[in-house]
């Protein structure tokens, strides 16, 4: 009964995702995966979480609302974006191999979050896209970096408001995380002595 209780409080959001610091230090293994992510891929912490949060809300089996038949009749899915991530199954199959990670899921939170690294690392290197620019790495994230590149999200004006969002968050958590980052880090060091 302890190990099904586990599991599901595992698998739910944490109860603060508006706050970085109250979010690691219910999930400290989240704490963990997006650092070595960050080391890995370069992209900071607080962008990483940001695009997380608006792509799941930090759900592990997030998928996009199906669509409906005549109105109300429950129909397929228009994509199938999954995880905390929302990775389409082409792309996750491209980041399994590109990075590595053949084991990779996307219920994982470590897995999703290095996935994030590793697109962004890449929207670094195709479109010159600054480290902290969680706007315009939203973009690349949502249309791909052939459809950043050519500006697809020029028509989408609700796309560059969810993009204004992202970027607000990412500068919400950044400023949180530098109020804990060094607590966070001693705290995990610490728990590894002993």
């Amino acid at each position: 009964m302890q190990l099904l209780m586990l599991i599901s409080c595992a698998s739910s959001p944490p109860q603060n995702t508006t706050n970085i610091c109250s979010m690691f230090e219910e999930r400290r293994s989240w704490y963990k995966a997006a650092v070595k992510s960050e080391r890995r891929w370069m992209t900071p912490v607080y962008v990483s979480m940001a695009i997380i949060q608006q792509e799941s809300f930090f759900d592990a089996k997030a998928k996009p609302e199906r669509m409906k038949l005549l109105g109300f009749i429950p129909w397929r899915r228009p994509s199938s974006a999954f995880g905390y991530a929302q990775v389409l199954d082409d792309t996750w199959t491209q980041y399994k191999e590109e990075a590595g990670n053949w084991g990779a899921r996307r219920s994982s939170f470590a897995d999703a979050v290095d996935f994030v690294g590793w697109y962004t690392s890449n929207s670094r290197r195709i479109n010159g896209i600054g480290q902290e620019d969680a706007y315009n790495h939203y973009l690349a994230y949502h249309e791909g970096n052939g459809g950043f590149a050519r500006r697809t999200y020029n028509s989408k004006s609700w796309l560059i408001d969810v993009s204004r969002k992202v970027q607000a968050n990412a500068n919400l958590y950044q400023r949180q995380y530098s109020q804990c980052e060094k607590e966070l880090g001693r705290n995990w060091f610490m728990r590894l002595l002993f």
